[in-house]
C-alpha cells in the first residue's frame, strides 16, 4: 500500500446519497396513516420479498447493493462443490489501493473456501467515496452502528447470509490495514452477527475522530486513551510485521489493551515461536481467559512489512514467505460460533 499517508491525506469523506422510500399512498376511503396502529397495518399488507437465486458452486461473482445508508459493489464467491447445507460466511475487507479480485487473488480465501466450504464476502470500496479506495475508519460517522459504513457492510452481510443461504450463527469479518481497522469496528459495532474478527496490519478502536488522529496512529503516536470499560470484546487474531512502515508495529499491543478494558477476568499468555519453511521466523501469542477459552491470538510476523502474511504473489501487498494468515483466520474462525462457548 505504497503511499498510503499520501492517499489518506487525499481521502475524501463518503458522499453516498441516502436511497428514499416511496411514500406509501393512502387506500380510497382510509385517512393517511398517522398512527402506530395504521403504519402497523399497512406493513402486513407488504408482500414478503423472494430469496435471490443461490450462486452456482464455484463461481465467483460480481454484483451491487443498496441500502437507505448507500450503496456499494461486491465479489461472492461460492464454493465448488458447495451442496445445500449453510455454510459459514466470511466477510473480507481489502486495503487502501486494492479492489475485492485484488485481495481475493493475494489472500487466497477462494482455495481456502474450497478446501474447508465456506462463503466469501468481499465489499469493495468506490473510488467516489474514497480516492485511495481506503475504507474511511478515522470518520467517526463510520465508527458506530447503524450509520456510515459499518451500516452499508452490515446490511450488504445480512444480503449474503440470504445469497448464499449461509449459516447466520458462524459469520465473520476480516481485513488488511484500513480494511483491518474497518472490521475491528464493525465487528465491535455488530456483535449480534458477527462471531469472531481478524485483523491483519490494522489499527485497534481508540480515540480516533480525525485524519490528523488516524494518520499519528498509524505511526505508533497514539494520544493518551481512554481508560473507561469496554464492552465484550469479540474473539480477535492479529497479524503484523514487524518491519511494517505503513502502520507501526506497536498497534497490534493495542489489541490486548483493548481486551484488557472490558475486563475479561485474569488472562493466562501462551507463547509459541516458528519458522516457516521460506525462513520467515514467527511469534504467536494465545491470551486464553480462566475457562481455558482464547480471546486473543496475536502473531507478530519477524522481518514481514505492510503485507499480507503467507499470501499469493498474484495479489498486490503479500509476503509469501510468512506464515499463512489466511489459514491461521479461518482455524479460528471456525472453532467459534456467535453465542457458542466452545469449538464448532
Amino acid at each position: 500500500m505504497a503511499g498510503l499517508f499520501q492517499m489518506l491525506v487525499k481521502a475524501t469523506r463518503p458522499a453516498r446519497k441516502r436511497l428514499r422510500l416511496p411514500a406509501v399512498p393512502a387506500l380510497p376511503g382510509m385517512k393517511a396513516p398517522a398512527s402506530k396502529r395504521m403504519a402497523a397495518g399497512l406493513a402486513r399488507r407488504k408482500t414478503p420479498q423472494s430469496r435471490p437465486p443461490r450462486p452456482a458452486p464455484g463461481s465467483f461473482i460480481a454484483d451491487s447493493f443498496a441500502c437507505p445508508e448507500g450503496q456499494i459493489s461486491y465479489r461472492f464467491y461460492t464454493p465448488a462443490g458447495s451442496a445445500g447445507r449453510r455454510m459459514p460466511l466470511v466477510v473480507m475487507l481489502h486495503g487502501c489501493s486494492q479492489t475485492a479480485a485484488d485481495f481475493a487473488a493475494g489472500t487466497g480465501m477462494n482455495r481456502l473456501a474450497d478446501e474447508l466450504g465456506f462463503l466469501v464476502l468481499y465489499p469493495q470500496q468506490s473510488p467516489k467515496a474514497n480516492i485511495g479506495r481506503c475504507w474511511n475508519w478515522h470518520d467517526p460517522q463510520n465508527q458506530a452502528r447503524g450509520k456510515g459504513e459499518p451500516a452499508v457492510i452490515a446490511a450488504l452481510t445480512r444480503h449474503a447470509l440470504r445469497l448464499g443461504r449461509a449459516n447466520p450463527s458462524r459469520v465473520y469479518i476480516a481485513g488488511i490495514s484500513a480494511g483491518g481497522t474497518a472490521a475491528a469496528i464493525i465487528g465491535a459495532a455488530y456483535p449480534d452477527l458477527f462471531a469472531a474478527v481478524g485483523v491483519h496490519s490494522g489499527v485497534p478502536m481508540g480515540n480516533i475522530r480525525s485524519l490528523r488522529s488516524a494518520v499519528s496512529a498509524m505511526r505508533g503516536k497514539r494520544g493518551p486513551g481512554s481508560t473507561a470499560r469496554l464492552p465484550p470484546q469479540l474473539p480477535t487474531i492479529v497479524f503484523h510485521g514487524d518491519s511494517d512502515r505503513v502502520v507501526h508495529p506497536s498497534n497490534a499491543g493495542g489489541f490486548l489493551a483493548n481486551l484488557e478494558r472490558s475486563r475479561p477476568g485474569p488472562l493466562t499468555c501462551r507463547i509459541a515461536s516458528g519458522r516457516t519453511e521460506r525462513g520467515r521466523e514467527f511469534t504467536q501469542r494465545s491470551y486464553q481467559n480462566r475457562l481455558g477459552r482464547t480471546l486473543l491470538e496475536n502473531w507478530t510476523v519477524h522481518g514481514s512489512g505492510h503485507g499480507w502474511s503467507g499470501g499469493r504473489a498474484a495479489g498486490s501487498h503479500t509476503d509469501p514467505a510468512g506464515p499463512d494468515a489466511s489459514r491461521e483466520m479461518l482455524r479460528f474462525f471456525l472453532a467459534r460460533r456467535r453465542g457458542g462457548q466452545g469449538p464448532c
